[in-house]
């Protein structure tokens, strides 16, 4: 009965987990983040959670840069500086579903043939390890009255919100 509601309980968590959505970036810091640097620049960022590929954060930093450029009444935005940043870990994890790091059950034991043994559970002494890797995409950001000049860095902002658009995944209602 123990092992079913532990099957239970690590399926709903599971079930919860999801990449971030589109979204102002609040408690948790996961999703979009802004800040005016001069009246036409601005530092815009999109932090993706450890299941929010790199392609999606970009995707999302552009989208909220062209959404900002039309909020703020202007046509286009030229990019001046841009860095998508990298955080990557291992981690270990035993077999228990309520292992934590820094807490196992370490003890000695006593084998009559081989005498004292020690320093790991003989039964749960299995580490599965993985990488967690998250990503978070910034830039300064030039906004522009106008068509866009001719110049890689420059974005026209309804273009981009139709091209982007349909692969912007928002947040679940609820």
């Amino acid at each position: 009965m123990k092992r079913l509601l532990c099957l239970a309980a690590i399926s709903v968590l599971a079930a919860c987990a999801t990449p971030t959505p589109y979204q102002a970036a609040g408690d948790n810091h996961w999703g979009f983040q802004e800040s005016q640097i001069e009246a036409n620049r601005f530092r815009v960022s999109f932090s993706g959670n450890s299941l929010t590929d790199r392609e999606t954060v970009e995707t999302y930093f552009l989208y909220r840069a062209a959404e900002l450029t039309l909020e703020r009444g202007y046509d286009h935005f030229i990019v001046v500086q841009r860095a998508t940043d990298v955080e990557s870990r291992i981690i270990g994890a035993g077999r228990d579903p309520f292992y934590r790091p820094g807490f196992g059950l370490h003890y000695t034991y006593f084998h009559p043939r081989w005498g004292w043994y020690g320093a790991g559970d003989p039964f749960w002494n299995d580490n599965n390890y993985r990488e967690i890797t998250r990503y978070e995409a910034s830039a300064e950001i030039v906004l522009g009255h106008g068509n866009k000049p001719d110049d890689a860095n420059a974005f026209d902002a309804r273009d981009v919100m139709t091209n982007l658009g349909p692969r912007i995944q928002r947040p679940e209602a609820g």
